[in-house]
């Protein structure tokens, strides 16, 4: 080293001052990466911000007489304990009440298992699937003038060039306006003298494509099917039968879609555990940005 200086000091001190400068620099990047790891925020942070935020219920409230798929029975409930005497049918002191109605029933939740034997049941759905980032494709403009309207594959990528690709993981859902019309069951069901239904739905190309392109993780829409009526009253229910066939999952008659963003919101599904369970109804709702 000595005979080097010697023969070359300045070589040897622009060789060491480079060297410091990477040192340095590299120090730097370490002092960096520790600030972003402290910097990240913690939950209670997280929090502090979300409930400052817009929460938006996309929800219905149920009883028996709601719209419902024609092929279920209604809901019966049963009030056994009332606060005063004689109104209850089993006692008095507190309110509780007995609920009897099929799974798919108000604002729902259909697990794979609700049509394809062998995939998961609701009981199977991991919690790390019911709080994700929420996109909206809205075509009620096209279904007030025309009621048998599917979002196509064209209408995502519109959707995309204005927005950005749908994000992996997504919750994508179908606002069409069609809520409005709860809880009344045939201006839900729309049907035609020849009792065909007409109502809006998805497009087997549109959901291919987010579910396998984009790789969402759940979908939902406003109407009491996937498939739109003119269908559905042929017993066509290949969109449906398409993302349970993907074990994944679907929300139905999912209500206020016209008060929240496009994107940038989150969503928050929600329901109950019951064991190898066909489906269940489900509290949904959207976290606004």
């Amino acid at each position: 080293m000595f005979l080097f200086q010697a023969t070359h000091p300045r070589g040897a001190n622009s060789a060491l001052l480079r060297l410091l400068a990477l040192l340095a620099a590299f120090a730097l990047l370490l002092v960096l990466a520790g600030n972003a790891t402290a910097a990240e925020p913690s939950l209670s942070e997280i929090y502090r911000i979300l409930k400052t935020k817009e929460f938006v219920d996309l929800t219905h409230a149920f009883d028996p007489d709601i719209p419902h798929w024609p092929g279920f029975p209604a809901e019966k409930r049963e009030t056994i304990y009332w606060y005063d005497k004689g109104v209850g049918s089993v006692g008095h002191g507190f309110f509780a009440q007995v609920f009897c109605h099929v799974g798919q029933w108000g604002t729902h939740c259909d697990p794979p298992a609700h049509f394809i034997k062998g995939l998961r049941t609701i009981d199977q759905i991991d919690v790390k699937e019911m709080l994700l980032p929420l996109v909206v494709f809205d075509v009620h403009e096209q279904v007030a003038a025309n009621p048998d309207y599917v979002l196509t594959l064209e209408d995502v990528k519109a959707w995309e060039k204005k927005h950005g690709p749908v994000p992996e993981g997504a919750f994508a859902a179908l606002r069409t306006d069609w809520s409005k019309r709860w809880p009344d069951p045939a201006a839900m069901r729309n049907a035609g003298e020849d009792g065909t239904a007409h109502y809006p739905g998805w497009s087997l190309d549109a959901l291919k494509y987010l579910y396998e392109e984009r790789k969402i993780t759940a979908s939902g829409h406003e109407t009491t099917d996937t498939d739109p009526g003119v269908s559905t009253s042929k017993g066509d229910y290949s969109c449906e039968a398409y993302i349970l066939g993907q074990d994944k999952y679907q929300i139905e008659l999912l209500a206020n879609l016209d008060k929240v963003p496009e994107t940038g919101a989150l969503v928050v599904v929600t329901f109950p555990k019951p064991f190898f369970g066909s489906g269940f109804p489900a509290r949904v709702f959207a976290i606004l940005p």
